[in-house]
């Protein structure tokens, strides 16, 4: 049984401020609410009272402009996603993200920043807005800001969010000329599980070539590995630069071992993962 608590749907984000500053640690946000409430019922937390979010208008839904990117609502759930055809089209490792994130249930109440929010280093969705270069938006009762992806996360479970703030959306700007990308995730079973390892990637040919390459579950973050765009700023054999990016993806993740697997297993696969990756988005053999 879920512990009792007070529920609470404000109609608009001004409304939604006022009561986090009233209620602080004795609230908690719902967007689709897969994970609160699988929290709240295992008695893992008991929050007071829970403040539904999709009942603030703005906050729901996704648009796309071919200046500004796209933009993800804080209640606009996966299954929006998967169905968007920009998205597909455009933001291809993200849809490959989310396609495989839970089951088809649970998409249609699962949201993007709930997935971000909840803050896991198995996240799915993380390594696919880090090679996008996305970025968080923010409100509180301070006023609005800005935060890099790659700054959201600061740790287990952990965000950057400050006390009374809330996520109202997530932007990522439009990925580079003729750019592909995919995410490639390794579980325990075909069905519905999290990551063992993710990883994913993004290229382009726009001028130059550019790799960006993240992981989830290998990391007390999920965590995009900068020093592999450098090694395809270069020429070189493309197998050599592959086998080089796969080798500093070792070095610079830090898997541990838990109950869905071994550090060492996570070392082997987030290399292999990263190099069957490269090879399909660049061609390598």
């Amino acid at each position: 049984m879920i512990p009792k608590f007070d529920y609470l749907r404000p109609k608009t984000t001004e409304e939604l401020v006022g009561l986090m500053a009233e209620y602080g640690e004795d609230a908690k946000l719902l967007a689709g609410g897969t994970d609160l409430l699988v929290l709240m019922r295992d008695k893992l937390i008991r929050p007071r009272y829970v403040i539904d979010l999709k009942g603030i208008g703005e906050l729901r839904g996704l648009s796309w402009d071919e200046k500004r990117g796209l933009r993800i609502g804080a209640t606009a759930t996966l299954n929006e996603l998967l169905e968007s055809e920009v998205v597909k089209e455009r933001f291809s490792v993200l849809w490959s993200a989310v396609g495989v994130l839970a089951d088809p249930t649970l998409r249609n109440r699962a949201t993007l920043v709930g997935n971000i929010c909840n803050a896991s280093p198995a996240a799915d969705t993380a390594p696919a807005l880090l090679v996008l270069d996305a970025e968080v938006e923010v409100a509180g009762k301070d006023g609005e800001r800005i935060i890099p992806i790659r700054d959201f996360f600061t740790g287990v479970k952990r965000t950057s969010l400050k006390p009374g703030e809330f996520v109202r959306a997530v932007r990522i700007p439009n990925p580079p000329e003729g750019a592909k990308g995919g995410y490639y995730k390794w579980g325990r079973t075909r069905g519905e599980d999290l990551a063992v390892v993710g990883v994913a990637a993004l290229v382009a040919n726009s001028g130059r070539r550019i790799m960006r390459v993240a992981l989830s579950s290998v990391f007390k973050t999920p965590l995009r590995v900068f020093e592999v765009e450098k090694i395809f700023e270069g020429e070189g054999p493309l197998g050599e630069q592959i086998e080089r990016a796969v080798s500093v993806v070792r070095e610079k993740i830090a898997p541990i071992t838990d109950v869905r697997g071994g550090k060492e297993y996570r070392l082997h696969m987030a290399g292999a993962l990263t190099r069957r990756a490269l090879e399909e988005l660049l061609g390598g053999s």
